[in-house]
């Protein structure tokens, strides 16, 4: 199960649970008033944690890596098409929203976008 390139700019290396070495793609895009950050559940290629499975700190790396604040921006997760016969591997976004204590991401909210959302975010 590759992931189509299509999803992602680069690979990012993360901790995730337990200091694991992961990956997942990202992909950064400046919009508006705000910085738009679209991380990619890369499947077979991530030796680690999942990106769902990572939540707040996988956020706050990617801010802290990348020189963002994290109170511009938008967070979505996709979850790619794999072309799998399976229906739990189609395309799936997720717009993540969270609160702040003590500068990590918390109590986070997890809202599925339709294809129209998706095309006017992205």
């Amino acid at each position: 199960m590759k992931v189509d390139n299509k999803y992602f700019d680069e690979i990012f290396d993360f901790a995730g649970q337990w200091d694991m070495p992961s990956k997942c793609g990202l992909k950064i895009i400046p919009h508006e008033d705000r910085t738009i950050i679209l991380t990619t559940e890369l499947y077979q290629d991530n030796p680690g944690t999942s990106i769902t499975y990572a939540g707040g700190s996988l956020i706050k790396q990617i801010c802290e890596a990348k020189k963002l604040d994290i109170n511009k921006i938008m967070y979505i997760e996709c979850n790619p098409n794999t072309n799998s016969k399976l229906s739990f591997y189609d395309e799936e976004m997720f717009r993540v929203t969270f609160d702040l204590q003590d500068g990590m991401p918390t109590n986070l909210q997890y809202t599925q976008l339709s294809a129209d959302e998706i095309k006017q975010i992205l």
